[in-house]
C-alpha cells in the first residue's frame, strides 16, 4: 500500500468586504425614530395672541427668547429644559441673563396671552429692561385681514 498522504484542503480566501446591511437598517430605524420624535420636542405654551397688523420680525440664526405669559400670569421660557414649567420671576431673571451672556443679540420677546393680566405683562418688561435686556419685543397673531392681502 501506498503511504497515507496528507489530505490538503483548499484555503478558502478572507473576504475583505464589509456587510453594510446590517449598518443601513440600523440608520433607518434610526430615521424613523428621530422623524417621530422630532415634532415631539418642539413644545410651546398654549397662548392665545392677540390680532393685530404688524410686519414679521426677520428670523435669525439663533433661537429667539420668548417670555409667554399665559392667562393666568405665569411665566414661561422656551429655552432650557422643562419649557412648559412656570417660572418665578426672580429664577426667569437669572436664566435670561445667563442666556444674554453668551449672545450677541439680546432681544427677548414677550408672547402674553390675549386674557392675562396686563399688569403682569408691563411688570415682565419693566424685569427685562433691570436685567439688561436692551430690547423687548411683542409677539403678536397678523390678522385675519393683513394675511389675506
Amino acid at each position: 500500500m501506498y503511504p497515507a498522504q496528507p489530505v490538503r484542503r483548499a484555503r478558502k480566501k478572507r473576504m475583505s468586504e464589509i456587510n453594510v446591511v446590517p449598518y443601513i437598517d440600523v440608520m433607518l430605524v434610526l430615521l424613523v425614530i428621530f422623524m417621530i420624535t422630532a415634532p415631539l420636542l418642539t413644545q410651546g405654551i398654549s397662548v392665545e395672541l392677540p390680532q393685530t397688523d404688524s410686519t414679521p420680525v426677520e428670523q435669525k440664526d439663533e433661537e429667539p427668547i420668548i417670555v409667554s405669559v399665559d392667562k393666568n400670569g405665569r411665566y414661561y421660557l422656551n429655552l432650557g429644559d422643562n419649557t412648559d414649567k412656570p417660572l418665578a420671576t426672580a429664577g426667569l431673571m437669572t436664566r435670561i441673563k445667563a442666556v444674554l451672556r453668551h449672545r450677541q443679540d439680546n432681544t427677548v420677546y414677550v408672547k402674553g396671552d390675549k386674557n392675562a393680566n396686563y399688569g403682569k405683562v408691563v411688570v415682565l418688561m419693566a424685569e427685562l429692561k433691570q436685567a439688561g435686556v436692551e430690547h423687548v419685543g411683542l409677539v403678536t397673531r397678523m390678522s385675519e385681514e393683513s394675511s389675506l392681502r
